[in-house]
């Protein structure tokens, strides 16, 4: 019984493969019209760069032989009164065919020696700084290279950023020459506390990856123009968690036309403290509804107080917070009307030392308007 099953079972599949072999056999062709069961698996081909990959690429190409490794060393003694040197790594980017490199204050601080790397041959230039805008971490180094240089990046506007549109950041991350990293810009006018620098505010927030060496190197639009350069990040390790910043290319515009001219940064403030207030509050206080900024307190021999402005006499309890009243309430700087806390600090941010502060102001149930000059900086001065 079992043979005659194998016999049958054998005949069976002997016929089967017999009509599917032979080229034209009905029944090969009957599957063969049924589509893709008998063919193989579909081989998988490139799409090609995206557009917005080949656009990454195009300005990494374009920019990368103007971003520069910055070393600047100091000397300091040690324990043993003995003198070591102490070596910081950055980043900057070749901004004119002349050797002038835009990069961070905080790169070369207290440097004896700074130290210019360029791409793509490694050659070595010492730099001399030509100015120092510690207020807003900014600071324009020379080099003198052997001919004129060809490579150097457009300076663009950074007034005009969107949050959402794509940035690209290059610099030298952890000593790692010519790193590309890209992201969005994540935020606009933060503001972030230094306790060397003091606050740097209205800064550009950005999700690329920025990390120690990073400072001082471009952060670009897509168009490959310079937007901001990077300073600093937030990460409890040091390392990057996707949270850093950037001083506004606009800033250093202002430093840039300070130095052709001979003049030294303005301070970035003007000596005062203040509350941004409106609405209920404002009108419990017998202050126009519209509000402004509160002059809380006014430091003596400052701007501020060389213009007369007047502090708060009195502490109130408002909600949960104390504050102190009776100041003067900015309404518009500049012919602008307050909107944000930070409208005194943008406002200085693009002026000179020299320059004047325009306010309006309410006092005593009326408007008035008063004029502020900036003070330079210096020591001590930011």
């Amino acid at each position: 019984m079992k043979l005659r099953t194998f016999l049958i079972a054998a005949a069976l599949v002997g016929v089967f493969v017999f009509l599917t072999s032979r080229q034209n056999s009905t029944v090969r062709n009957f599957w063969a019209g049924r589509g893709g069961e008998w063919t193989g698996p579909t081989v998988a081909h490139s799409a090609g760069l995206s557009a917005d990959e080949t656009n990454n690429i195009e300005i990494y190409k374009a920019a990368k032989e103007s971003v520069v490794y910055i070393t600047s060393t100091t000397y300091q003694r040690d324990f043993f009164f003995g003198v070591q040197a102490v070596q910081g790594l950055g980043s900057g980017f070749i901004i004119n065919a002349d050797g002038q490199i835009l990069t961070n204050y905080h790169v070369i601080s207290g440097s004896s020696d700074v130290e210019v790397t360029m791409p793509p041959d490694q050659s070595r230039y010492r730099a001399r700084i030509l100015m120092r805008d510690q207020a807003h971490d900014l600071a324009l180094i020379q080099i003198d290279p052997k001919k004129k240089l060809t490579s150097f990046l457009k300076l663009g506007d950074s007034d005009s950023l969107q949050v959402g549109q794509k940035v690209l950041a290059i610099g030298n991350p952890f000593g790692l020459a010519g790193t590309l990293t890209t992201g969005i810009v994540s935020s606009l006018h933060r503001k972030i506390q230094s306790e060397e620098r003091g606050d740097l505010e209205d800064m550009i927030q950005t999700d690329a990856a920025i990390n120690s060496g990073n400072s001082g190197g471009p952060l670009l639009d897509s168009q490959g123009s310079v937007i901001g350069l990077n300073t600093a990040i937030y990460g409890p390790n040091g390392g990057s968690v996707g949270i850093g910043f950037a001083m506004p290319i606009n800033r250093a515009k202002v430093m840039l036309g300070d130095f052709r001219s001979g003049r030294r940064p303005a301070s970035s403030t003007i000596g005062v403290s203040t509350y941004l207030i409106s609405g209920d509050w404002a009108e419990a206080l017998k202050l126009p509804r519209t509000g402004g900024l509160l002059i809380g307190q006014v430091a003596r021999g400052t701007p501020a107080s060389a213009a007369g402005l007047r502090g708060g006499t009195q502490v109130v309890r408002i909600g949960n917070g104390l504050l102190r009243v009776g100041g003067d309430l900015i309404t518009a700087v500049d012919g602008k009307k307050v909107e944000e806390e930070n409208a005194i600090t943008r406002a200085v941010a693009l002026k000179h030392a020299g320059d004047t502060l325009d306010l309006t102001i309410w006092r005593d149930g009326r408007t008035m308007d008063v004029k502020v000059t900036l003070a330079e900086q210096g020591e001590g001065v930011l």
